[in-house]
């Protein structure tokens, strides 16, 4: 594990050293906010006692909320990247900075103010040179529970586009490669201890010396980073997103180097492991990405409301959703590419042989079954839902949980029944065997690039490069890229190209 750990490290040195610096970047702007905000007002507040103890309430509240449900609601308002993740970060590093700083500003000992006063010393001498010096040793702990807080939580960021470590533990998880998430999980640890400690050292600096030290370097990085942006070329960035797991990651980097090979002077950002279908889907009519790859049977029973019966022809199923999303919301699906990766239910070869299933309407006959499903597949017309009401299933323990984890969780016995992709790899990996949609329920699924219709009518180059895999990659193709990435742990963009030039795609 180690040695494979390491190699992983030496062959994507230069990404992880990315990831490194936006984990960083994005924890010490929060860190730099939430003091600016939680301080002051605990200075503010300290002889409120009232309003001090309705703000820790508030704080305390926020703290409650899920941090997943706090990026989606801002989603909509600030849109996705570092943006949404720092204000969430700052909301949940706010308590326990402001609680620390008024706690240690009013809980110093009387006898100490009351000497102050006596020398009649202005409200800011005594505030500057007693009481804050006083509630200093107070303030730095809160800072630092802040601090820890915040790094350990900014792994989330890479749930919407925001970059960090956590796109490591993400492609971990999602791909199966332990040698990804323990490098996410170990440098994100590393880095809690290591701003611990700096701040741990604050308690014997000279604060005079070290304001002035922050301030010359805050006024040289921030000059040279003024020049560089001015000297820089302005070029076009095109931001493609992709769904959480293996395959939409291979998708988009085939997207990019489509588009780059026409031409190359397109700055082309991906976004990889961006969360389930209704984040990328706001995403995009909010303009803060211009194409990621969908679905047609997830278009029909998802995003679009139709009042006609959802075709079972791919062709037919195309057309309906391209025209629904055309009309609804000014949106152009591009013609899908040959493979199909619908839905599917599957179980193990021995609980199939034990039971007799051959089709998911056998399901019905065992509601003891322990099922585990994707999210978006537990909560969508197209998945769970939907299926209890066509084949009649209702499973007494039905628990939600990342795609690749449900596949160990079905092959190790801890679950009877889980949904999945007919070009998934771990069918193939695990021996698993995927039950017959004997009322034909699942709609065709061909991958198709999604974006606004105003972004391809403004970019015709960029749809037709797009366009050259129209038509291309079977279910064969795309199972055994998925076996590549999620099995084999080779590089999404090393396996995508490699497919292209192949096949006299570049």
């Amino acid at each position: 594990m180690l040695n494979e750990t390491i190699h992983y490290a030496q062959a994507n040195s230069h990404e992880i050293l990315v990831a490194l610096g936006q984990h960083i970047e994005v924890a010490f702007i929060a860190t730099l906010l939430t003091i600016i905000i939680a301080i002051p007002l605990a200075v503010a507040l300290m002889n409120h006692r009232q309003a001090g103890e309705f703000v820790l309430q508030v704080a305390s509240v926020i703290q409650t909320i899920p941090s997943l449900a706090i990026l989606g609601l801002l989603i909509p308002f600030v849109g996705i990247g570092t943006v949404p993740a720092i204000i969430a970060l700052v909301l949940y590093a706010i308590m326990p900075v402001f609680q620390n700083t008024y706690a240690g500003l009013t809980n110093i000992d009387p006898l100490l103010i009351e000497a102050a006063d006596a020398m009649g010393v202005s409200r800011r001498y005594k505030l500057m040179r007693v009481q804050i010096p006083l509630a200093m040793p107070m303030i730095l702990s809160g800072i630092r529970i802040g601090v820890v807080m915040i790094i350990g939580t900014a792994t989330l960021a890479a749930l919407i586009g925001g970059g960090g470590l956590g796109t490591y533990i993400l492609l971990g998880i999602q791909s199966n490669n332990n040698a990804a998430l323990l490098i996410g999980a170990l440098l994100s640890a590393a880095l809690a201890l290591i701003a611990s400690w700096l701040i741990k050292l604050l308690a014997h600096a000279n604060f005079k010396k070290l304001f002035i030290g922050v301030a010359t370097l805050v006024i040289i990085g921030g000059g040279a980073f003024g020049i560089h942006t001015l000297m820089t070329p302005k070029t076009e960035t095109i931001t493609i997103a992709g769904k959480m797991g293996g395959e939409p990651e291979i998708l988009i980097n085939m997207y990019k180097d489509l588009i780059k090979a026409d031409d190359p002077h397109i700055n082309v950002t991906l976004k990889r492991n961006f969360g389930g279908t209704s984040f990328l889907f706001k995403a995009l009519k909010a303009k803060q990405i211009d194409i990621y790859p969908e679905f047609t049977g997830t278009v029909l029973q998802s995003l679009v409301k139709t009042t006609q019966p959802i075709s079972h022809d791919p062709t037919q199923a195309y057309h309906q959703g391209e025209t629904a999303l055309s009309q609804q919301f000014n949106m152009t699906l591009l013609r899908p590419m040959a493979y199909q990766n619908g839905y599917g239910m599957t179980v193990t070869q021995q609980t199939a042989d034990k039971y007799h299933l051959k089709t998911i309407a056998d399901l019905a006959k065992h509601p003891e079954f322990r099922a585990g499903f994707d999210p978006d597949f537990y909560q969508q017309s197209d998945g769970y839902p939907g299926l209890k009401q066509a084949y009649g299933l209702h499973f007494n323990s039905v628990k939600t949980m990342e795609p690749s984890l449900r596949y160990q969780a079905l092959a190790q016995g801890d679950l009877d029944v889980t949904d999945a992709y007919t070009t998934d790899p771990q069918i193939k990996k695990y021996h698993l065997v995927l039950l017959q949609d004997s009322k034909s329920f699942f709609p065709p699924y061909q991958g198709s690039p999604l974006m606004l219709t105003s972004f391809a009518k403004a970019h015709p180059q960029v749809v037709k490069s797009l366009n050259r895999i129209a038509g291309k990659i079977s279910t064969q193709d795309m199972q055994q890229l998925n076996y590549q990435v999620t099995v084999q742990h080779q590089k999404a963009s090393v396996v995508a190209k490699r497919y292209l030039q192949s096949h006299h795609l570049l």
